[in-house]
């Protein structure tokens, strides 16, 4: 699969959409590398806020429309676990266009996380759960990948997301990507799963960013818990 680059989905910011149009926010460090590769899960040189951030005007920063939380969940605790997503947890919150580069660019790609590892960017107050309030009436659209190949299409994912291209954005919950040993998933989690035109609009949308010429399935949370692997997409594209 090749993304091309005429093919990214924008970052509209709270500025940009009082404008009335969506304006593209580069990498600001597409350029550079980290000295350092960090541990998986780990962001370098962030604690409870950016200090690239605080040092960042207020005139500086871009907002985001919403704002958005990773999560990580650890596949050497996973095991050891009685109850599924305890070992869940939230690294950091950010809200500007600043924010989420500066992360992306110390963090680990999918192609650099351990067999086992699922890593969330949902939503602020948005639990990457079936039980959470907002996910549990939800589905989830899913993509795959070979091991090694979803790095691309996690971020232009991502992008999607934060920069609101969907033009069912409000219904969009946030999305995993989970590294497996023949595999990597990326599926984007929905609010309303009964809402089909909402959902096939999503899936479209999301094929389209990613240049993703496979097919997709969209499965239901509630049928998912209850048939665990025997649930069916009840949509395709």
């Amino acid at each position: 699969m090749v993304v091309e680059e005429t093919s990214t989905p924008t970052i509209t910011t709270k500025e940009d959409q009082t404008k009335g149009y969506s304006n593209p926010i580069p990498n600001p460090n597409s350029n550079e590398e980290a000295e350092e590769e960090p541990e998986e899960g780990e962001i370098v040189g962030e604690e409870n806020g950016s200090e690239s951030s605080k040092g960042l005007s207020l005139q500086q920063q871009h907002p985001l429309e919403h704002s958005w939380t990773f999560w990580f969940d650890n596949p050497s605790a996973k095991s050891k676990q009685a109850t599924w997503g305890i070992s869940m947890r939230s690294i950091y919150t950010f809200s500007t266009v600043e924010q989420f580069w500066s992360l992306y660019n110390n963090i680990h790609h999918p192609s650099k996380l351990a067999v086992g590892a699922d890593f969330y960017c949902f939503k602020h107050k948005i639990e990457p759960k079936w039980e959470d309030p907002v996910c549990a009436n939800g589905g989830k659209w899913t993509v795959t990948f070979s091991r090694g190949k979803s790095d691309s299409s996690w971020l232009y994912t991502l992008l999607a997301m934060i920069g609101e291209q969907f033009d069912y954005g409000d219904e969009i919950c946030g999305a995993v990507v989970s590294v497996r040993i023949k595999q990597e998933k990326i599926a984007l989690w929905t609010k309303n799963a009964a809402n089909e035109a909402a959902q096939m609009s999503i899936g479209k949308q999301w094929k389209e960013f990613l240049d993703y010429n496979d097919s997709m399935g969209f499965i239901f949370h509630e049928e998912a818990k209850r048939l665990d692997r025997g649930a069916k997409n009840r949509y395709s594209i």
